[in-house]
């Protein structure tokens, strides 16, 4: 039993559907004791508010429905398990003050929840019960909202019932009164308590004026304390008029761009020097590299699902869900999106619409990227095979095996494919689908190749770069980095830009292979690179992306998610788009 109540408990228990694997789960159990019968059918309609609630909500930051059932006088519901703790007993184990900072970041992720709830369809959620307790914080750091037991269906200009939390509730909640703004206060009311330490459920209702955030904590911003004061106004009208503006006057302040991840009381923050234009929440980790075309943004993500994001706003446009996780990078050719994933098939999308237009099977998963060209798509797959495809039909127009799984993505050039394999070997396969050329290395290459008119340059597991002649393959030249190369590298203005898992990303004059500059970074260097201007861009497992001068390798800016960034950034106008295993998707200024 994790907690029990005069209403009921809460159980972890393990989901015995899955006999083969442990999965955890919460049984909410909730006692119907009431002996009126309108009170009774009062207390069963609740029930099934709650359970039918939970099953409408898809989102990274809200707790999962699994079931629900009855059994006598008590009613069930069977949700997803949280492994973390409950920011109410977060801050009761913290000394002193949790830094504003991690606060800040908290709130920013409420907010998005918030939102999300706010423009429901078909109806909007108001929470009414926002406060400490019912925010969870994962053990990898991610904010989680729960327990939406008086949660309400927002009809306007409709009144409900007074439920809430004393402290947390705003004076109109008193009267029936259920908007998006009731959860702003509570918003607000949660991070009064979380700064200053004072329980508003001690004090007299509505008197956050008299105790000022500053009288106890003096290390907060007078530029936070004006935010959280607003959202606490009396006035219902001088408040925040959605989560969303008040997501956005929370990422202007400074403490917004310190991301950090939190262990129970110990935290450690890294800086950022820019603001996300725009941030998507996804399901699950994001490794693939965006596509980006007619102003649409598409990428995979490890919760199966293709999605289509509007490339100035962030809004969601559709999503299409695969049977496995999506590591492959999406390619847009002609009226499709293309891209493979972990259960074996490579897809086409429409890129309006989202419909699927054809599969073409492998006997392996697909984590190569696509390339199309000469209306074929060209992909590699774990069944050691490397395709080409018709664009329109999804028609296997020829297979090249190789020598292992290939999972480096294909790179076309001079009437020719080149492409890496896990056996060790780069191959040169012509267009019509006839070997040429193949580059034995001594380990795995994962690197996919980049081609120019006279070389070929790959990356390999045995710790080297290689430039290769494009028309015989011999070696021209290799540099040894002190870790294997995954990455894969970009060639511009004579130079080569590639990372590796030593944590350094380099910069190697494309002739000769010579070292011209490296940057240290904090962590394994598996994204590649994308270049534009006087600057290069790529991510790192130490959870940040980097902007560096394309000459000096000097840093220009630096932005840290949360997550290790594998996923590669793509550039399109003044914007770098790039996913990270934080399950966001970020939209940042050049």
């Amino acid at each position: 039993m994790l907690t029990v109540g005069g209403m009921g408990a809460l159980y972890k228990a393990q989901d015995l559907r899955f006999p083969k694997v442990t999965r955890l789960c919460v049984v909410k159990e909730m006692l119907n004791t009431a002996t009126d019968p309108q009170v009774r059918a009062m207390m069963e309609r609740n029930f099934e508010r709650e359970a039918n609630i939970l099953a409408t909500l898809n989102h990274p930051g809200v707790v999962r429905v699994y079931d629900y059932f009855s059994e006598g006088d008590r009613n069930y519901i069977v949700m997803e398990y949280i492994d973390g703790k409950n920011l109410e007993e977060v801050l009761a184990e913290t000394e002193g003050f949790l830094p504003e900072v991690q606060v800040v970041q908290w709130a920013i992720q409420v907010c998005e929840v918030l939102n999300y709830l706010h423009n429901h369809e078909p109806q909007a959620i108001i929470f009414r019960d926002l406060k400490p307790s019912n925010i969870m914080l994962e053990s990898r750091g991610d904010i989680r909202v729960l327990d939406f037991g008086i949660a309400k269906v927002f009809q306007s200009g409709q009144q409900g019932t007074m439920i809430g939390t004393e402290g947390y509730t705003p004076p109109e909640q008193y009267r029936g009164v259920a908007e998006p703004r009731v959860d702003i206060y509570a918003l607000g009311a949660t991070m009064h308590h979380l700064l200053s330490k004072q329980d508003p459920q001690l004090e007299p209702p509505f008197s956050f004026h008299e105790r000022p955030i500053h009288e106890r904590n003096p290390l907060a911003s007078r530029e936070l304390v004006d935010i959280i004061d607003r959202a606490l106004d009396y006035e219902i009208n001088n408040r925040y008029g959605s989560a969303a503006e008040m997501q956005r006057a929370l990422m202007s302040l400074g403490s917004s761009r310190g991301m950090g991840t939190a262990v129970f009381g110990a935290t450690a923050f890294v800086s950022s020097d820019v603001l996300p234009l725009w941030r998507f929440a996804c399901e699950d980790e994001v490794r693939s590299t965006p596509a980006v075309h007619d102003g649409i943004v598409y990428i995979g993500a490890y919760d199966n699902n293709l999605y289509a994001i509007n490339a100035d706003s962030g809004q969601f446009l559709w999503k299409y869900a695969a049977e496995g996780g999506i590591g492959s990078s999406p390619c847009v050719y002609g009226e499709r999106v293309f891209f493979g994933s972990a259960d074996r098939m490579l897809y086409a999308v429409n890129v309006d619409t989202g419909r699927i237009s054809w599969t073409c099977p492998t006997k392996g998963s697909v984590w190569s990227s696509p390339r199309a060209a000469f209306d074929h798509v060209f992909f590699g797959s774990d069944d050691r095979s490397l395709y080409a495809v018709s664009v329109h039909s999804g028609r296997i127009a020829w297979k090249f095996e190789t020598d292992g799984k290939v999972r480096s993505s294909p790179a076309i050039g001079n009437n020719a494919v080149y492409v890496g394999c896990e056996g060790g070997m780069v191959y040169s396969v012509g267009i019509n689908g006839e070997s040429g050329w193949r580059f034995r290395a001594r380990r795995a290459v994962t690197s996919s190749p980049a081609v120019t008119r006279e070389m070929v340059y790959v990356g390999c597991q045995d710790e080297h770069v290689y430039g290769l002649d494009i028309r015989s393959g011999w070696k021209s030249w290799d540099y040894r980095t002190g870790g294997a190369v995954v990455s894969s590298p970009v060639v511009s203005d004579g130079l080569v830009f590639v990372g590796s898992v030593d944590t350094h990303f380099y910069a190697l004059d494309a002739e000769d292979g010579r070292l011209v500059w490296r940057y240290a970074t904090e962590g394994q260097v598996t994204s590649s690179s994308a270049v534009t201007g006087e600057a290069v861009y790529f991510g790192s497992t130490d959870g940040a992306v980097y902007s560096l001068d394309i000459k000096t390798g000097n840093l220009r800016w630096r932005f840290q998610t949360d997550g290790p960034v594998t996923s590669s950034p793509r550039v399109a106008g003044d914007i770098v788009y790039i996913g990270s295993c934080d399950r966001y998707v970020y939209a940042l200024p050049i």
